[in-house]
């Protein structure tokens, strides 16, 4: 599993606390990336004394967020005990809602999947408190899959523009959701505390899950543009998720690149989303009364198009053509401005690979201003609609490494929310 961030020590003075919990991160992170590693060997690959270490590996295990395996062998001296993560105290909860459906994945430390669901809505964007009644009760469900693991927060991702912050959901054009509380109205019906529930862009959670765990896992500029019905994305730069200044990144479907007779669903026109999004692909390859249009399952629905593009259909193929043009003139736009080493393509954009790369690269190779297409290359999401859900689990899983001293011993959380 890759880590999102490294530790950087602070320029401001640091309490002894802070020191801390600043080299009990700094400890969990390299188990986590080294794997079976003593005692001695992490001292000398953190700089910290061995007594130093010491004392953290042993408050790291009294939180069961690591544990000793056996006795390392072949080195000099006095052998250790090697230690590891473990992956059965402490779970993370992560759910993407989306316009037609809900997914919640529960990992282990580890990032490994203990438990994953789908829920299809059936009705296009359901009012807000029906949806969160749905995720409410999935979480339950996801919980109860972690068994008495703890699980010290819920994870969301939501497509629209997000406030970080305070866990509201300001705008959502495609969920048509205006200033929706969801942590505080999610943590209601949960009967947790509200400062256990964090939501995120989908876009941003599901570009963490590709630096993660993805195809391209590791890569420290990384583009992703990903599509259910709407279109959006994330970036990861220089190793570090991206956000803005208020929390309102990676709202790339509403960049103005279509003409202004193109209307949007967020209301303005021109908008990128209009041209590539779901509805303007199903619009260049189906008939307005093609039944393909009213499928509920988002992949068997995808699987369908790509079905007839294979069979050689006219319509399916030209209208696929033309989507994949336009989605590598907006992708080029993105790679002239990030510089990115991989421009990852998700959601509905994967689905359809096999029809889309060729107009996208020819597009990308045509606008990209740099030579060599800048150093990018192009690839799909292997995660589909996962993504966002393990994403918004993994976001759990980060805030857990950035501050181990945030998981106590002996926490209820889990068995408190699974009965509620």
């Amino acid at each position: 599993m890759t880590s999102t961030s490294s530790i950087v020590p602070s320029m401001l003075p640091a309490d002894q606390t802070s020191i801390r919990r600043i080299n009990l991160s700094l400890v969990l992170r390299t188990i986590a990336r080294t794997g079976l590693w003593s005692r001695a060997r992490i001292s000398s690959e953190t700089t910290l004394n061995k007594a130093t270490v010491s004392s953290l590996v042993g408050e790291l295990i009294e939180r069961r967020l690591i544990r000793e395996g056996e006795v390392e062998r072949g080195g000099l001296g006095r052998p250790g005990q090697l230690l590891e993560i473990d992956p059965n105290h402490v779970a993370c909860v992560g759910v993407e809602i989306s316009v037609d459906y809900l997914a919640g994945f529960v990992l282990d430390l580890t990032g490994a999947v203990i438990s994953g669901r789908r829920i299809y809505h059936g009705v296009r964007a359901p009012a807000p408190d029906e949806i969160l009644n749905r995720a409410a009760a999935l979480i339950r469900e996801l919980i109860s899959a972690a068994g008495p693991r703890v699980i010290p927060s819920i994870r969301l991702g939501i497509p629209g523009m997000v406030d970080f912050a305070t866990g509201t959901l300001v705008y959502a054009p495609n969920l048509r959701w205006n200033d929706v509380d969801v942590a505080t109205s999610l943590a209601a019906l949960l009967d947790i505390d509200r400062g256990r529930i964090s939501v995120d862009n989908e876009g941003n959670a599901a570009a963490l899950a590709e630096y993660t765990t993805g195809s391209a896992a590791g890569t420290p500029d990384l583009v992703l543009v990903t599509g259910a019905v709407g279109v959006g994305g994330g970036v990861i730069a220089g190793g570090e998720l991206l956000r803005g200044s208020l929390g309102y990144f990676g709202e790339f479907g509403h960049m103005s690149l279509a003409g202004d007779d193109v209307l949007c669903g967020c209301g303005r026109t021109g908008c990128w989303e209009a041209t590539v999004g779901l509805e303007a692909i199903l619009d260049r390859t189906c008939a307005p009364d093609d039944p393909l249009r009213e499928v509920d399952d988002l992949p068997s629905r995808l699987a369908e198009l790509s079905a007839r593009a294979v069979a050689g259909d006219r319509r399916t193929v030209r209208g696929l053509e033309e989507s994949g043009r336009l989605l590598g003139r907006g992708a080029s736009a993105l790679v002239n401005v990030f510089n990115p080493a991989v421009m990852m393509f998700g959601g509905t954009f994967a689905a359809l690979a096999d029809h889309l790369v060729a107009p996208l690269t020819e597009e990308l190779r045509a606008r990209i201003v740099a030579p060599s297409s800048a150093g990018c290359r192009v690839e799909f999401s292997r995660l589909a609609f996962d993504a966002a859900g393990l994403g918004a689990a993994h976001l759990g899983i980060e805030a857990i490494f950035a501050d181990p001293a945030s998981v106590t011993p002996g926490n209820t959380f889990a068995r408190t929310a699974g009965s509620s």
